[in-house]
């Protein structure tokens, strides 16, 4: 498989603001591609581009085999897109928007009619047929808006937060549908601000203010984490927010953030001793962080607060993705203090 998405140095400026700066990525054909970051941090921008909707400041970037700036129309009816908000028409029923759709795509009146069907079954939608969209539950109207976007066979599909504002089931019910179209050969590129929703796909990125911070499978991300001796501890404890405070500038600690009912501590880097034994090594790493944890909760006692439990954690996505938006801060302090 090829790709089916590729970003070159991609920039765009609006007067003196950079939304995106000198972003690289690429997606392969058949995948689910995820792209999170905060509200403001470029995500929906990337995607106008992306869709052929707004012209790239510099940089370069290839969707389906066409140049983003000088082949924006080809684009434009080569993808499907599902906006972040329902731009379906409330009034037309779900038949009349596919039919409106497949219209606007030019599918052939022969074929119209059996996409029609398929969609419908697919999506979920049956017997709802003559039903206004308006009428419609937040999940099934994102189903037609992604059924709409189907219409015309595109083989690369964007989604800007398709599952923002349904109910969790709702949610699933997309997702099991969005594995279906993945599994049939179809690109997804979706953006999101869900964590589990980006455990689910093949490849995340996480862009911060315009800036790719970090991209890859999310399993190989949290492994390489932990090669770079990178440690994650969690602490449970009845007052979690003055636990914060004193553990931010407590010993061996890089980073703390809460985390449900509990702190994640990513500890700063412990030396690695050399041996021969990969057994022996293992039993040092797991004593240093006994040595770690120990501390940690010595710490925490000496404020005066009672700790429940303390133990290494696997890294969540939320975990690194954190770490590096803090990265990224504290990068843009020190760079402001020399200027």
């Amino acid at each position: 498989m090829g790709d089916a998405i590729v970003v070159e140095n991609l920039t765009k400026r609006f007067g003196d603001r950079e939304a995106i700066k000198q972003l690289s990525l690429s997606v392969a054909e058949g995948e689910i591609f995820g792209l999170l970051g905060p509200n403001g941090s470029g995500k929906t921008t990337l995607i106008r581009m992306l869709c052929g909707l707004l012209a790239p400041t510099s940089g370069r970037a290839v969707v389906g085999g066409y140049d983003v700036a000088s082949q924006a129309e080809q684009i434009k009816r080569a993808i499907g897109y599902v906006s972040q908000r329902f731009a379906l028409y409330p009034d037309l029923t779900i038949a009349e928007n596919l039919d409106f759709f497949g219209d606007v795509y030019d599918v052939p009146r022969r074929d119209a009619d059996g996409r029609k069907r398929e969609l419908i079954e697919l999506c979920g939608l049956q017997r709802r047929e003559g039903q206004q969209a308006g009428n419609l539950s937040g999940g099934l109207k994102q189903r037609l808006a992604l059924a709409c976007a189907l219409i015309h066979r595109p083989k690369i599909v964007f989604l800007d937060e398709p599952t923002a504002g349904v109910d969790p089931v709702a949610r699933r019910q997309m997702w099991d549908l969005l594995f279906r179209l993945a599994q049939q050969g179809t690109t997804l590129f979706i953006t999101t601000h869900y964590m589990d929703e980006a455990e689910r796909c093949t490849k995340a990125a996480y862009v911060y203010y315009g800036d790719l911070l970090v991209s890859g499978d999310p399993s190989s991300m949290k492994e390489d984490e932990i090669k770079l001796t990178n440690r994650r501890i969690e602490v449970v404890c009845p007052e979690l927010m003055r636990a914060l405070a004193v553990l931010q500038d407590a010993p061996y600690v890089d980073d703390v953030s809460a985390f449900g009912q509990a702190l994640h501590i990513r500890v700063k880097d412990l030396p690695v001793e050399s041996s021969s034994s990969d057994d022996f090594s293992s039993f040092l790493s797991s004593a240093r962080r006994g040595m770690v944890m120990d501390a940690l909760r010595k710490h925490l006692e000496n404020a005066g607060i009672e700790v429940l439990s303390i133990h290494s954690v696997y890294p969540t996505l939320e975990d690194i993705f954190v770490t590096y938006t803090r990265q990224a801060d504290d990068k843009a302090k020190r760079a402001a203090s020399l200027n």
